[in-house]
């Protein structure tokens, strides 16, 4: 083998979509509930930041993908596992949106700290936030699925989906 070539794609455990059609549909429609009442551009950035903090490549792929295709800058994308030393590159509303997000995603401390929901709250009208933790808790539970059955990254490509 040389050095540039790469390894074999790893092939999914299981196809959720086919051995649980209707939890599946389920969460299309759900994700679908999702897509309207936030910014298109803010929702991309909090898909893939939730996704990079699961670990679910499917997931970073699709949605990195997606927001390059809607006219997301590559450098906001590459800098978002970073957003805490990279803030200029964002609102303080996408800030307080990544907070949001990882305290959602991580639940370490067993709760979303007050101040994470105060600052998130600050920029957020109250359906509006109620939107974002809906599309938070929406892309978790996607990304568990991928995780977990093991979607092969790559594959992926805008409005074919």
């Amino acid at each position: 083998m040389t050095t540039t070539e790469r390894l074999p794609v790893e092939p999914p455990r299981l196809k959720m979509a086919e051995l649980a059609p209707e939890a599946y549909k389920a969460m299309i429609r759900l994700d679908a509930a999702t897509r309207h009442g936030l910014d298109p551009a803010l929702r991309q950035l909090v898909l893939i930041r939730a996704s990079q903090l699961n670990h679910c490549a499917f997931c970073i792929d699709m949605h990195s993908k997606d927001a390059l295709a809607a006219g997301e800058s590559t450098e906001r994308i590459i800098q978002l596992p970073a957003w805490q030393e990279s803030k200029h590159f964002y609102t303080a509303k996408e800030v307080a949106a990544f907070e949001l997000t990882e305290a959602v995603t991580v639940l370490t401390d067993g709760f979303v700290p007050d101040e994470v929901f105060a600052r998130a709250a600050e920029h957020f009208e109250e359906a509006e936030l109620a939107q974002l933790i809906a599309t938070i808790t929406v892309i978790n539970a996607w990304n568990r699925f991928a995780v977990t059955t093991r979607m092969v990254p790559g594959e992926y490509v805008p409005g074919k989906h």
